[in-house]
């Protein structure tokens, strides 16, 4: 009988983001090498303020549990997954993850009109893509009300910080943002947060 593994991810990623980036590559891993798996639910979590703190996905694992649960850590660290992430079989808790986020917060109401107007998000987005090289990457984002988060995963949260710092700078969207590290460790299952099955 399949086990069930039941992985938390440590990123407020969309839906769509954590379908695309993880969940999407996760099974076609479970296809080539553990034929029988497979991905079987996902989640977010949402704040009270709407905005993802963190995401689930399950997998029904045939095999050798143990075993698989490692090899899956192993491919969801090389795709980038973050410091804080955990992978359950029954009561056996791992954690997992090695990149470290960052979040930019634009500010999406008190800029002059004209610079909503005229400045595009994303060039903003290629801007630090670019600046940033192989140090990190874009993995999703969150618009809420007042604000726009860009959320940013690469080997050193600092180095970001660093890297994109120059072009938060110059361009005009960058004006008043907020630069957030991001968690490196899950808050409680249990706390504030409400689950969301999309």
């Amino acid at each position: 009988m399949p086990i069930l593994l039941q992985l938390t991810l440590n990123a407020p990623l969309r839906p769509d983001d954590r379908g695309r980036r993880y969940e999407d590559p996760l099974q076609q891993l479970l296809d080539r090498k553990l034929p029988g798996s497979q991905v079987s639910g996902a989640g977010t979590l949402l704040s009270p303020s709407g905005e993802i703190a963190w995401c689930d996905i399950d997998v029904e694992l045939t095999g050798d549990p143990v075993a698989g649960r490692r090899q899956i850590i192993d491919f969801l660290e090389w795709l980038g997954a973050p410091k804080g992430s955990v992978a359950k079989l029954t009561d056996d808790v791992v954690a997992f993850g090695k990149t470290e986020g960052v979040a930019i917060y634009l500010n999406g109401t008190d800029l002059p009109s004209h610079v909503y107007a005229e400045a595009d998000v994303n060039q903003l987005i290629r801007m630090l893509g670019y600046q940033l090289g192989r140090k990190g990457r874009m993995q999703s984002f969150w618009e809420g009300p007042r604000e726009t988060a860009l959320y940013f995963y690469g080997g050193s949260a600092q180095t970001i910080r660093d890297l994109i710092a120059p072009v938060l700078a110059e361009h005009p969207l960058a004006q008043e943002c907020r630069v957030v590290d991001l968690p490196q460790a899950l808050p409680g299952r249990h706390g504030n947060a409400g689950a969301s099955g999309s």
